[in-house]
């Protein structure tokens, strides 16, 4: 419409115009688009070819330029003009060509990655998400994490970029050690295996018991005269922790097998956990590996001025110019902190994957400030790809006390939450009493389909830097802005399509569209727009809200129009295809999402 419009203007008004506003028709008018004609009222009485308009109203020139579209654009059948807003009437015609063009494309929205080599634009983007440390399960703070990581690598990719998915195992550091040391102390030889416990959850046990009996030992250094603060620091578990460190960094080799071999079990947890939480990485890097990446780098910056040394040895970024502080990236005894760490991170996945141009840090909101001086840093070092730098920072998620096993009443386990999630969809699956013909296998499936996707659906709605309180029972509604309300609707029309004995493959007849068949098309018609916005905002949010109002749009349709029991061939055959392409749509959002959907439900 817009060089159209534009067109319209230049032949009425003898005036080049290079905008033009839109916005959605409301309900209450006819119109499938409105151009707002304000804007354009003072431009076109300052021209001669305005000057007969020097009185003129916006209803006065809406109407003008309607009578020019319907007469010269066949996509425009009517128009009306509400006071200074022009209300377009698009043709049947172009939302049935429309329909007929995407109905079979079964990458409907999704763009292939691009060979474009255009200047500062990242050819590739890598989405680090998850990054966990190696001494304990992953908990809800990780979930949320995780989905929305893989959601925005996934959406970056349907928009037409190569994404490589990647995360940052913290797995060395005395928290590490803490868990070693209460393996050595209090274990007995105690494997996974042996146990029968994953072995994310077994070193994660004597993370607890190390804290247990640190705990003990200060209080009874405290009731021996000492200072809480002398207690934390002279207790004998921490210092031998604190030794054990000292040997990891020495290259200890009993140490070092040690450490191996816990690390291991976690990993394999870890495995069990991303794979059913439905996450993938294409690569890994961890911090044991990375810790003393960046130190050459802070040379190289104190040559150039970038950074400054102290007296002390330590080596600083002053950015208070741009509004922030002093940051340490060197101290003074020559060891790196997380921010020299980061910058050399940042430098070495360039090197491994050198057409990345772009990083995005799915972390959590505490530490926005230090992705501010991060990516501020790499700017000032150069780096061309530092501008495509963007921080996923996200809120916490909380939840109804009571309603959740956790750890010591605090952090809520990954896998017990998955597993409570499963649980409830089949508790409200039975209470309705419709799966009375599903096998064992098929219902146990379907509950984790229901249940995963009631997770992630509620996470994924909301804003990411909002705060989350989650409700289990709520998110497996059957009604309302849900995951399962949506699966429901897929389901639905996989038995539609089942139930349809006939060919309603070949395009069909119907030239007449009823209302509630244009709106819905028209809501198809939103879904590349989306996911380009999606994935320029990093927002599985907007994924999720649309396929909501896809959804909805659908039922409505569904309540008003007979599909299956229609008479007419041709309008049977075109609402058929109209809801196989809803259902395919919806797969396609719920694909970006994670979220399986069901054939049956």
């Amino acid at each position: 419409m817009k060089p159209s419009i534009e067109k319209a203007v230049q032949a009425l008004f003898d005036v080049a115009i290079d905008k033009v506003e839109f916005q959605t028709t409301r309900k209450e008018f006819e119109g499938d688009i409105t151009m707002v004609i304000f804007p354009l009222l003072k431009v076109v009485k300052s021209t001669r070819g305005g000057a007969e308009l020097s009185g003129a109203n916006p209803v006065e020139l809406g109407n003008k330029i309607g009578n020019y579209l319907v007469e010269n654009v066949p996509e425009v059948s009517r128009f009306n003009v509400v006071s200074g807003f022009l209300n377009i009437v698009i043709s049947d015609e172009y939302y049935l060509n429309f329909f007929n063009e995407i109905r079979n494309d079964a990458k409907f929205g999704f763009v292939a990655p691009s060979q474009d080599d255009t200047p500062g634009e990242a050819k590739a983007i890598m989405v680090e998400y998850s990054s966990p440390n190696t001494n304990k399960p992953l908990h809800l703070g990780h979930v949320r994490n995780n989905l929305l990581g893989y959601s925005v690598a996934e959406i970056i990719k349907a928009s037409g970029k190569k994404v490589y998915k990647t995360q940052i195992i913290n797995d060395r550091g005395i928290h590490i050690c803490k868990s070693m040391l209460a393996w050595q102390k209090f274990g007995n030889g105690e494997t996974p295996e042996s146990k029968g416990l994953k072995g994310d959850k077994l070193v994660g046990n004597y993370y607890v018991a190390f804290d247990k009996a640190y705990k003990e030992q200060i209080a009874q250094l405290i009731s021996e005269g000492k200072t809480e603060d002398e207690a934390k620091k002279q207790a004998p578990i921490i210092l031998e922790a604190q030794e054990m460190l000292l040997k990891w960094e020495a290259g200890d080799e009993e140490v070092i097998a040690l450490w191996k071999t816990m690390n291991q079990w976690v990993y394999d947890g870890f495995a069990t956990t991303y794979k059913n939480l439905g996450v993938n990485f294409d690569s890994y890097y961890f911090e044991s590996n990375t810790y003393l990446l960046g130190k050459d780098v802070v040379q190289i910056g104190l040559e150039k001025g970038i950074f400054e040394k102290d007296p002390d040895g330590s080596v600083w970024i002053d950015l208070t110019d741009e509004g922030l502080d002093r940051k340490i990236v060197l101290r003074s005894d020559g060891t790196a902190v997380y921010m020299t760490q980061d910058i050399g991170t940042a430098i070495q996945r360039v090197k491994d994957f050198p057409d990345v141009g772009g990083m995005v840090y799915t972390v959590g909101n505490e530490q926005d400030y230090h992705f501010k001086v991060l990516f501020l840093i790499l700017k000032k070092l150069g780096f061309e790809w530092s501008k495509n730098l963007y921080h996923l920072s996200y809120g916490m998620v909380d939840l109804p006390s009571g309603k959740m096993k956790s750890r010591e009443g605090t952090v809520v386990d990954a896998d017990d939450l998955m597993k409570e999630m499963t649980d409830t969809a089949q508790k409200i699956a039975e209470d309705l009493g419709k799966l009375d013909s599903y096998s064992i296998e098929e219902k146990s499936k379907l509950y984790k389909t229901i249940g995963l996707g009631a997770l992630k659906y509620y996470i994924l709605k909301v804003d990411p830097k909002k705060r989350i309180l989650f409700d289990p029972e709520e998110s497996v509604d059957f009604a309302g802005n849900t995951g399962p309300f949506i699966q429901y609707t897929y389901a639905r029309i996989q038995s539609i399509i089942r139930k349809a004995n006939f060919d309603f493959v070949s395009p069909s007849a119907v030239e007449v569209l009823h209302e509630k068949e244009k709106e819905l098309v028209k809501q198809l018609g939103l879904f590349p727009e989306v996911i380009q916005n999606a994935a320029q905002n990093h927002s599985p949010a907007l994924i999720a809200n649309y396929t909501y109002d896809l959804v909805r749009e659908y039922n409505s349709f569904y309540q008003a129009v007979s599909i299956l029991g229609e008479e007419d061939l041709a309008k049977k055959t075109f609402r058929v295809q109209l809801s196989k392409k809803v259902a395919d749509t919806i797969a396609s959002a719920f694909q970006l999402l994670g979220i399986d959907v069901p054939q049956r439900m």
